[in-house]
Protein backbone atom coordinates (compact mmCIF):
# COMPACT_ATOMS: atom_id res chain seq x y z
CA UNK A 1 0.00 0.00 0.00
CA UNK A 2 3.03 2.52 -0.29
CA UNK A 3 0.31 4.87 -2.55
CA UNK A 4 -1.82 5.01 -0.03
CA UNK A 5 -2.01 8.56 1.70
CA UNK A 6 -3.77 8.58 4.68
CA UNK A 7 -5.40 12.18 5.95
CA UNK A 8 -3.85 14.43 7.79
CA UNK A 9 -3.75 13.90 12.17
CA UNK A 10 -6.79 16.31 12.42
CA UNK A 11 -9.20 13.93 10.54
CA UNK A 12 -9.08 11.44 13.27
CA UNK A 13 -10.66 13.20 16.05
CA UNK A 14 -13.64 14.02 13.57
CA UNK A 15 -14.15 10.54 12.44
CA UNK A 16 -14.55 9.60 15.95
CA UNK A 17 -16.99 12.25 17.11
CA UNK A 18 -19.17 11.26 13.82
CA UNK A 19 -18.67 8.02 14.15
CA UNK A 20 -20.76 8.16 17.79
CA UNK A 21 -22.77 10.40 16.52
CA UNK A 22 -23.68 7.57 13.98
CA UNK A 23 -23.62 4.76 16.92
CA UNK A 24 -26.16 6.48 19.02
CA UNK A 25 -23.66 8.03 21.21
CA UNK A 26 -24.29 12.07 20.35
CA UNK A 27 -26.54 12.42 23.01
CA UNK A 28 -24.33 12.97 26.19
CA UNK A 29 -25.86 11.46 28.83
CA UNK A 30 -27.45 14.36 31.78
CA UNK A 31 -25.24 14.49 34.95
CA UNK A 32 -27.20 13.57 38.57
CA UNK A 33 -29.43 16.34 39.60
CA UNK A 34 -29.65 17.59 35.86
CA UNK A 35 -33.18 18.71 35.81
CA UNK A 36 -35.80 17.00 33.88
CA UNK A 37 -36.60 20.61 31.45
CA UNK A 38 -32.35 20.12 30.43
CA UNK A 39 -32.92 16.36 30.03
CA UNK A 40 -35.34 16.86 27.55
CA UNK A 41 -33.76 19.74 25.75
CA UNK A 42 -30.64 17.30 25.12
CA UNK A 43 -32.76 14.29 24.69
CA UNK A 44 -36.09 15.16 23.25
CA UNK A 45 -39.72 13.11 24.66
CA UNK A 46 -39.27 10.04 25.80
CA UNK A 47 -40.50 7.46 24.11
CA UNK A 48 -42.55 6.18 27.11
CA UNK A 49 -42.61 7.76 30.95
CA UNK A 50 -42.60 5.00 34.10
CA UNK A 51 -44.06 6.17 37.67
CA UNK A 52 -41.12 4.87 40.08
CA UNK A 53 -41.79 4.27 43.95
CA UNK A 54 -41.13 7.67 45.95
CA UNK A 55 -42.65 10.02 43.06
CA UNK A 56 -40.02 9.19 40.88
CA UNK A 57 -40.09 8.65 36.94
CA UNK A 58 -38.04 6.73 34.96
CA UNK A 59 -37.81 8.44 30.93
CA UNK A 60 -37.43 5.96 28.38
CA UNK A 61 -35.33 6.48 25.22
CA UNK A 62 -36.03 3.15 23.10
CA UNK A 63 -33.41 3.22 19.76
CA UNK A 64 -36.62 0.81 18.28
CA UNK A 65 -38.19 -0.81 17.13
CA UNK A 66 -35.23 -2.87 16.04
CA UNK A 67 -32.67 -0.54 18.32
CA UNK A 68 -30.29 -2.54 20.59
CA UNK A 69 -30.01 0.08 23.07
CA UNK A 70 -32.53 1.63 25.53
CA UNK A 71 -31.76 4.30 27.82
CA UNK A 72 -33.82 4.98 30.94
CA UNK A 73 -33.28 8.42 32.75
CA UNK A 74 -34.29 7.83 36.58
CA UNK A 75 -35.64 11.08 38.01
CA UNK A 76 -36.54 12.14 41.28
CA UNK A 77 -39.69 13.24 43.26
CA UNK A 78 -38.10 16.63 42.31
CA UNK A 79 -37.81 16.15 39.08
CA UNK A 80 -33.82 15.38 39.36
CA UNK A 81 -31.54 13.21 37.39
CA UNK A 82 -30.52 10.27 39.77
CA UNK A 83 -29.18 8.21 36.72
CA UNK A 84 -29.01 6.96 33.30
CA UNK A 85 -28.48 3.55 32.09
CA UNK A 86 -29.17 1.38 28.94
CA UNK A 87 -30.79 -1.47 29.75
CA UNK A 88 -30.93 -4.04 27.24
CA UNK A 89 -28.20 -6.66 28.33
CA UNK A 90 -27.84 -10.08 29.25
CA UNK A 91 -27.97 -9.64 32.74
CA UNK A 92 -31.19 -7.36 32.90
CA UNK A 93 -32.86 -10.04 30.89
CA UNK A 94 -31.49 -13.30 32.89
CA UNK A 95 -32.83 -11.72 35.71
CA UNK A 96 -36.48 -11.56 34.25
CA UNK A 97 -36.29 -14.94 33.70
CA UNK A 98 -35.24 -15.79 36.89
CA UNK A 99 -37.92 -13.91 38.97
CA UNK A 100 -41.68 -15.27 39.38
CA UNK A 101 -44.59 -12.74 39.09
CA UNK A 102 -43.39 -10.33 37.38
CA UNK A 103 -46.67 -8.46 35.26
CA UNK A 104 -45.88 -6.76 31.59
CA UNK A 105 -45.28 -3.47 33.22
CA UNK A 106 -42.66 -4.34 35.82
CA UNK A 107 -41.01 -5.34 32.18
CA UNK A 108 -41.72 -1.99 30.88
CA UNK A 109 -40.47 -0.34 33.68
CA UNK A 110 -37.00 -2.31 34.00
CA UNK A 111 -36.45 -3.15 29.67
CA UNK A 112 -38.46 -0.40 27.95
CA UNK A 113 -41.07 -1.15 25.16
CA UNK A 114 -40.20 -4.10 22.74
CA UNK A 115 -39.32 -3.87 19.42
CA UNK A 116 -42.05 -5.87 18.33
CA UNK A 117 -45.33 -7.30 19.80
CA UNK A 118 -47.16 -10.24 18.07
CA UNK A 119 -50.04 -11.92 18.94
CA UNK A 120 -50.08 -15.49 20.59
CA UNK A 121 -52.34 -18.11 21.49
CA UNK A 122 -54.80 -18.28 23.86
CA UNK A 123 -55.17 -14.64 23.59
CA UNK A 124 -51.06 -13.46 25.08
CA UNK A 125 -48.28 -12.10 23.22
CA UNK A 126 -44.75 -12.14 22.31
CA UNK A 127 -42.57 -9.31 23.10
CA UNK A 128 -39.32 -9.33 21.55
CA UNK A 129 -35.95 -7.20 21.96
CA UNK A 130 -32.95 -7.13 20.08
CA UNK A 131 -30.29 -5.74 22.02
CA UNK A 132 -25.92 -5.44 22.20
CA UNK A 133 -25.02 -9.02 21.66
CA UNK A 134 -21.81 -10.57 19.42
CA UNK A 135 -23.94 -14.00 20.05
CA UNK A 136 -26.67 -12.69 17.60
CA UNK A 137 -29.36 -13.21 20.12
CA UNK A 138 -32.62 -11.66 20.83
CA UNK A 139 -35.06 -11.87 23.77
CA UNK A 140 -38.87 -12.71 24.06
CA UNK A 141 -41.00 -13.17 26.72
CA UNK A 142 -44.56 -14.34 26.71
CA UNK A 143 -46.82 -12.18 28.36
CA UNK A 144 -50.58 -13.65 29.09
CA UNK A 145 -53.52 -11.85 28.41
CA UNK A 146 -53.86 -11.14 32.26
CA UNK A 147 -50.51 -9.49 31.73
CA UNK A 148 -48.48 -11.97 34.02
CA UNK A 149 -45.33 -13.03 32.29
CA UNK A 150 -44.96 -16.46 31.75
CA UNK A 151 -41.31 -16.80 30.80
CA UNK A 152 -38.65 -15.96 28.28
CA UNK A 153 -36.08 -16.71 26.61
CA UNK A 154 -32.86 -16.05 24.51
CA UNK A 155 -33.34 -17.01 20.82
CA UNK A 156 -31.44 -16.57 17.21
CA UNK A 157 -31.92 -13.71 15.92
CA UNK A 158 -33.66 -14.22 12.52
CA UNK A 159 -31.94 -11.41 11.03
CA UNK A 160 -28.93 -12.96 11.25
CA UNK A 161 -26.60 -14.52 8.34
CA UNK A 162 -27.75 -18.33 8.75
CA UNK A 163 -25.10 -21.49 9.27
CA UNK A 164 -22.34 -21.35 6.83
CA UNK A 165 -23.26 -24.70 4.65
CA UNK A 166 -20.40 -24.74 2.40
CA UNK A 167 -21.61 -22.97 -0.49
CA UNK A 168 -20.28 -19.30 -1.95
Amino acid sequence: MSGMKLPAKSFWPSAFAAALLLAGCGNLLPAPQTPEADVLKVWGQPTARYALEGGGQRLEYATGPWGRQTWMIDLNAAGRTERAIQVLSDTAFIEMQQQTGLTADDVLRRVGTPGQRQAARGGGQTWTWRYPTNDCLWFQLSVAPDGLVLGGAFLTDPSCDGPNDGHS
